[in-house]
């Protein structure tokens, strides 16, 4: 038997646990069944991930005698909206999931954001269990409580705080990722160590190359300091009023940058990530935050892993300064009209900045732009 951690998200009355570890979909019965009124469940999935995982999820559930209906989403940000909302709460009335029931999120972060909002304003709040199905949503989205769907204004402009009532993160479903999936996903770990744990970004450059091949043991670990890592931030500020913020470390630039590709496969959310978090880097360099090595560092730590680090990786056409600062300014995290970035001292130390200069700011992108050619 492999070795399971649990990491505790303490909220008071709405704290749970973070179960990671190897053949959790075959445990599901047995850690679901405690927080159940009546043993039926709905689960609201994406197609792709459906024909993977949704049999031995049944499965594992079916141990403890618990019916499960599914509802498989078309697969994509595409279903991240108002018409995938109204499938998922429409289909989630029809099963007659009453208040003290249970949804289960069986998915990316898609799935787990969607799923987790229509489990939010369903009969003003239906507890709901998120099985994240890839590393960005082991090691990020399922975790915090941030539900939501997406508009024509941009990324999760909609949506709640809405606590999961568990958290199961099988590691054996990473196994069925693609490499760019799994190295999009990997764009999240590392910003846990940029953000606030330098040894933790020493071990991902030591065991990164090893744990992408498919190392259990390294992915286990590194799902687990990046989830402790986030319950901590989330239980010391919930609604993100401040620390929480942190999170958004390399978000201004990716959600500005998802958004100049339309949301498409073009960029991936944990591509834009890694993109991100190097120009935030690049840009505290050039205010003189932190040396002009350290963007360097994280730079060659995202190659030597075989990931996109500038605005040169990423295919397409794309505006022009005026037009990406534009996109940036539609952020959720402005403030009284002022960007909000998370800048950085050094690796793990990264911090809330609002007033970075703007001919800077244009200057980096100006440049980053001109090497695209």
């Amino acid at each position: 038997m492999t070795h399971i951690d649990r990491v505790h998200v303490p909220l008071g009355a709405r704290a749970y646990d973070v179960v990671i570890g190897q053949g959790l979909l075959a445990q599901a019965g047995a850690l679901i069944a405690p927080l159940l009124a009546r043993p039926r469940v709905a689960v609201l999935t994406e197609s792709r991930v459906a024909g993977l995982h949704l049999e031995a999820l049944q499965a594992g559930l079916a141990t403890e005698s618990i019916d499960a209906h599914a509802h498989p989403l078309a697969p994509g940000e595409g279903s991240k909206g108002w018409d995938g909302l109204r499938e998922a709460v429409e289909w989630l009335l029809d099963e007659k999931i009453e208040r003290r029931d249970m949804v289960i999120a069986l998915g990316g972060g898609v799935i787990g954001d969607l799923g987790g909002f229509a489990a939010a304003v369903l009969r003003r709040g239906v507890r709901f269990v998120q099985v994240p199905s890839s590393l960005l949503a082991q090691v990020d989205s399922s975790v915090g409580g941030k539900t939501g769907i997406n508009t024509r204004h941009g990324k999760n402009l909609v949506g709640a705080f809405h606590q999961p009532a568990l958290v199961l993160a099988d590691i054996d479903l990473l196994d069925t990722l693609t490499p760019r999936d799994f190295l999009a996903g990997y764009g999240e770990v590392v910003k846990y160590g940029l953000l606030g744990d330098a040894a933790f970004f020493d071990w991902l450059e030591v065991n990164g190359p090893a744990l992408a091949k498919g190392d259990k043991a390294l992915r286990q670990y590194a799902v687990r300091r990046s989830v402790e890592m986030k319950a901590g931030i989330v239980a010391r500020d919930e609604t993100e009023q401040g620390e929480r913020a942190l999170l958004n470390l390399g978000h201004t630039f990716c959600h500005a940058l998802e958004a100049a590709t339309g949301y498409s496969e073009r960029l991936l959310h944990g591509e834009g990530v890694a993109i991100g978090c190097a120009l935030a880097f690049e840009l505290s360099a050039r205010i003189g935050l932190c040396a002009q090595e350290t963007p360097s560092r994280l730079r060659a730590h995202l190659r030597a892993m075989g990931m996109a680090t500038e605005l040169a990786d990423i295919p397409g056409e794309l505006p022009g300064v005026e037009g990406l600062i534009g996109l940036m300014a539609q952020d959720k995290k402005v403030q009284d009209g002022r960007l909000r970035f998370i800048l950085a001292r050094d690796i793990g130390a990264s911090f809330v900045c609002d007033d970075v200069p703007g001919d800077v700011l244009a200057q980096l992108l100006a440049e980053e732009l001109e090497r695209r050619g």
